[in-house]
């Protein structure tokens, strides 16, 4: 885990020495490249998103945002890829199951704590029947593409690239570390959020939602050395808001 003493200690044992090459955290030459510039490029590439995308408007203005988002993330890794970053374990599964349900109930709980009345959310129709395109902008892309886009760029260039200078800049020991993680996660974070926030409007409690969203998907990241956990967790979050959306329309 990053930050502790024992990551930082020469390994003894060959499998030890195999355990620890893979974190992205420790530096090295998967991540020399992911630097400053490549900060200052994807940042560029998310507010020409946001204005070229606000502009258009509707999904298609969305769409181009997460192009701008995805050339961001292709220059990325085309620098380097972050070892053990695209790593998968089972464990990872299990971490999206758990903690994805458990903050969509808190979710819903912060709707009820700010005036919701608790009933299942549902489309805006007439007669009970889903829109002619939910299953386009919704299902796949709000349960699909959107998660595996913004924790690729969110979680992966920008944590990645975050983390990285922060520790280039403060040392390779434990504090410097903790530091690299502590201002990557909570930056991060707080621009997903406010990224969700320009692109459409939502209450407070949907933008505290989207906060704890953002951090525990980038401590998941940091505290795994893994990004599918994060995106995973991303998927199984907005799957079941889209299956409370779909039961609250058909049965009400």
């Amino acid at each position: 885990m990053p930050g502790s003493s024992e990551a930082l200690d020469a390994p003894t044992s060959r499998a030890a020495r195999t355990r620890v090459r893979w974190h992205w955290w420790r530096g090295g030459s998967s991540v020399a490249r992911w630097d400053g510039e490549l900060l200052g490029w994807a940042v560029l590439a998310l507010g020409a998103g946001l204005l070229a995308g606000g502009w258009v408007g509707d999904f298609l203005g969305t769409a181009i945002l997460w192009a701008c988002m995805l050339a961001a993330t292709v220059l990325g890794f085309w620098r380097g890829v972050p070892l053990g970053l695209l790593h998968l374990r089972v464990v990872d599964v299990l971490y999206a199951v758990v903690l994805g349900g458990m903050l969509r109930t808190i979710q819903g709980w912060l709707a009820v704590a700010f005036g919701a009345s608790g009933a299942l959310p549902s489309y805006a129709t007439l007669d009970n029947r889903l829109p002619e395109n939910w299953w386009l902008e919704d299902l796949l892309g709000g349960v699909l593409i959107a998660p595996a886009i913004e924790e690729f760029f969110f979680r992966g260039v920008l944590l990645v690239a975050v983390f990285t200078v922060v520790r280039r800049f403060t040392g390779r020991g434990v504090a410097a570390i903790r530091l690299g993680g502590f201002v990557s996660i909570i930056a991060c974070a707080a621009l997903f959020a406010i990224v969700h926030q320009l692109t459409g409007p939502v209450g407070a409690a949907d933008l505290l939602s989207l906060t704890l969203v953002g951090l525990v998907c980038g401590m998941l990241v940091v505290f795994t050395g893994r990004i599918w956990s994060a995106v995973l967790l991303h998927i199984v979050y907005n799957g079941t808001g889209v299956l409370l959306t779909l039961a609250g329309t058909l049965l009400g």
